[in-house]
């Protein structure tokens, strides 16, 4: 037995915040460093299952579900309106629950407008941030936003259609392959458990309502960056550099508002954990090392 590593084992919780069931993966020393992970979209805490026994070790990682994601739940009385303020008011709650006062933030996608906003709530927690494809700026919107974009600017039932068409199972398998090299390395359990979730009564709408309110972060983008100006926190920008919706021109406009900013590329796509794990695990464990997490 003595040869077998000891991997830090996962552990899965619940908590009350903001009136909402907030469900949780956590793992390594309670009185380690935090480390926040925050997912995006279509994903859950479920992407990061093999991510956070790496970081376990040294960190106490946490990983929350984002209310319409994941097994986190809101009951229907709480009469819950689905934006990025909602949910990063219900995350910050999370945080107060959990009672964490200091923290890096791991943010992914839908991670990074909830993770920006939580660091303009309280800057003095924030220790670090890897931004994996979280984009926050204009130019880091690639073609692929095209369809949404038109949604923004003609929010109609027809363009609102058009969207929903691709949520469906094959949409999920397809989003996690583009713009990967290999993707035979894609486990299919993480586009398989999206879909389920997806295909939950409402859920759909659920998503198509953020969808439209995302043109409320890119309104914020300029907040975004006047606190990585004033903060000047630790950044790593960590990115899938064929990602069609995040383009590598959003992981270097980091380097304006912070120019310390590490910023690596690897050749995958947006869900960059899936293909290179290991990659993103050195480049995280080496960034937070050197910046005194």
């Amino acid at each position: 037995m003595s040869n077998v590593p000891n991997i830090p084992l996962t552990s899965h919780h619940y908590v009350e915040a903001d009136g909402v069931r907030v469900f949780y993966r956590e793992a390594g020393p309670v009185d380690a460093p935090v480390v926040l992970l925050l997912h995006g979209f279509p994903t859950s805490s479920f992407q990061y299952r093999e991510l956070i026994p790496r970081l376990a070790d040294r960190y106490h990682v946490i990983a929350p579900d984002l209310p319409g994601f994941g097994f986190t739940k809101v009951p229907k009385e709480r009469g819950y309106v689905y934006t990025f303020d909602s949910i990063a008011h219900t995350i910050f709650a999370f945080t107060e629950a959990l009672k964490l006062k200091r923290y890096a933030m791991y943010v992914f996608d839908y991670g990074a407008p909830t993770g920006f906003r939580l660091a303009m709530m309280a800057p003095e927690r924030v220790a670090a941030i890897v931004s994996q494809n979280g984009n926050a700026y204009e130019e880091g919107l690639g073609d692929a936003w095209q369809p949404i974009q038109r949604y923004w600017r003609e929010p109609t039932l027809e363009h609102r259609n058009a969207i929903r068409g691709a949520l469906t199972a094959e949409g999920m398998r397809h989003e996690y392959g583009v713009g990967i090299p290999n993707p035979e390395l894609i486990k299919p359990e993480g586009y398989t458990l999206d879909a389920a979730l997806l295909a939950r009564p409402g859920n759909v709408d659920i998503q198509l309502d953020l969808f439209l309110d995302y043109a409320n972060n890119v309104k914020l983008y300029p907040k975004f960056q006047e606190y990585f100006r004033k903060s000047q926190v630790p950044l790593l920008a960590v990115w899938g550099k064929f990602d069609p919706y995040f383009i590598p021109a959003g992981a270097e406009a980091f380097r304006r508002d912070l120019p310390h900013a590490t910023v690596e590329f690897l050749p995958t796509g947006h869900f960059a954990l899936e293909t290179h794990l290991l990659e993103v695990t050195s480049a995280m464990r080496g960034f937070l090392a050197a910046n005194g997490v």
